[in-house]
């Protein structure tokens, strides 16, 4: 890998940083690339060619070779998601302390593109309720996709500052903060990172994390979990952090499991000995992360239910025609956004009801598609959710060329004999919608997400 020059005053604002090691750190960024690493789809069952195990993530995989995903059919259908192993982390913290067998409400707060999202929503059942919420409003279409790919029908985007959800007081048992940092953590993958850096902009980042954080309090409940996280090294986006976290508000730090040989450094703050994890690449293998987990003692009062009678309004002979294209239809709660309709687990009817007053929400559940008379056009999230009723419908086996085709939104090379509506499929897994006529195939995969790029060559 080419020479890395890390920014004036970086390695030197790290020395006396808990666990630092600057030679393994500094051989780790010139001498070794950074690993390609996947987390597994554990909705969605495909063979997948995977190596050594991330150690603190049961889905996750290090790969020998970074394949081209672009044109790997099963990342288009949500089979796996490329994601640095030591993000994961925050997947094993949520295991730790979510309870079992109670239904709990989980707040992404800057969830794009959605790594974090997924990882979450991985551990979650039905009746749990995932909201994954991007501040910026172009960042929010990645989001959509990557949590549409993953399948679930518990999962709600918004588009919201973090100041929005003040008065959704006590709302959440878990929030999950990834704040916007200073970006040292990710050196080794994204050199633009460094030219970025600087001590001045390091204090400009906690001051913005500190606003975020009073932000969001009050809608975590009494008794819920705080994580937060960086892919920063810098004790003043961290550990102070959690002093302030501790110093301002009513929580408590929170140890969790690990082990000797994973090579995570555990750390306390200096004032509240509140405990963190710390990954730095030589001593792990990923790149840099910090993260901790704390708890709410305090309470912050209690938001009142909300019904939308308007919602009500609907037509039974059009929710009949609906259920017909989802299994186990009576879990779920259907309506409609426009002329779209939608499902989610009838278990969350409250909590979309009070998201719809107090935030702007871009997908809710499952976008089933449109009725024509008794017809439905589906929609492309039907096809890539783990609710689609898949012997309503025809399914195509596509080759991997006639797959690429198809992503590419191009004529497909296929004889077929059918007609209407059919899932198109690579390796029994769904990748979207072709209608089927008697001369020729209509591509129905959306145009804002086809291939581009130029096919790799082959061998």
């Amino acid at each position: 890998m080419d020479k890395l020059n890390f920014p004036e005053k970086f390695l030197e604002s790290l020395v006396g940083e808990p666990g630092f090691n600057e030679e393994k750190f500094t051989n780790a960024h010139q001498n070794i690339d950074p690993p390609t690493s996947i987390r597994l789809n554990p909705f969605k069952k495909a063979v997948i060619k995977t190596g050594e195990q991330v150690p603190w993530c049961p889905e996750g995989y290090y790969l020998d070779v970074r394949p081209s995903f672009t044109f790997d059919p099963l990342f288009h259908a949500g089979c796996y998601y490329v994601q640095e192993a030591s993000s994961m982390f925050i997947g094993h913290i949520l295991k730790y302390i979510k309870p079992d067998g109670e239904p709990v409400r989980i707040l992404d707060l800057c969830a794009a593109p959605g790594g974090k999202s997924t990882l979450l929503n991985s551990a979650m059942n039905p009746d749990d309720l995932l909201v994954a919420n991007e501040i910026i409003k172009t960042r929010v279409p990645v989001l959509t996709d990557n949590l549409s790919r993953w399948g679930t029908a518990n999962t709600i985007v918004t588009n919201n500052d973090p100041r929005d959800f003040t008065r959704l007081k006590s709302f959440f048992d878990i929030i999950l903060v990834d704040a916007p940092c200073s970006g040292s953590g990710m050196f080794r993958k994204d050199r633009a990172a460094m030219d970025e850096w600087s001590e001045a902009n390091v204090e400009l980042c906690h001051q913005r994390q500190e606003r975020i954080l009073a932000d969001i309090y009050p809608c975590l409940k009494e008794g819920g979990h705080l994580i937060y996280s960086t892919c920063s090294y810098s004790h003043q986006e961290n550990e102070d952090i959690l002093d302030w976290l501790c110093d301002s508000f009513e929580l408590e730090t929170l140890q969790i499991p690990i082990y000797k040989e994973w090579g995570i450094v555990e750390t306390q703050s200096p004032q509240q000995q509140a405990w963190g994890y710390r990954f730095y690449p030589g001593q792990v293998k990923g790149e840099g992360l910090f993260a901790a987990c704390l708890k709410k003692t305090g309470d912050s009062g209690e938001l009142s239910g909300f019904k939308n009678k308007e919602q009500q309004k609907l037509v039974g002979k059009e929710i009949d025609l609906i259920k017909g294209y989802i299994n186990n239809p009576l879990d779920f709660y259907y309506f409609k956004a426009n002329d779209d309709w939608m499902a989610i687990y009838r278990h969350h009817i409250e909590s979309l009801n009070i998201l719809q007053r107090n935030l702007y929400i871009k997908k809710s559940g499952v976008r089933i598609g449109k009725l024509a008379g008794k017809d439905l056009i589906p929609d492309h999230e039907l096809a890539l959710s783990n609710i689609i009723n898949k012997d309503a419908f025809l399914q195509t086996e596509l080759d991997k060329d006639q797959a690429i085709q198809y992503l590419r939104r191009e004529n497909i090379d296929i004889v077929v004999n059918d007609k209407g509506w059919s899932l198109m499929d690579f390796e029994g897994q769904h990748l979207g919608w072709a209608k089927l006529l008697p001369n020729r195939i209509n591509n129905y995969y959306p145009k804002e997400i086809r291939i581009f790029a130029a096919q790799p060559p082959k061998g």
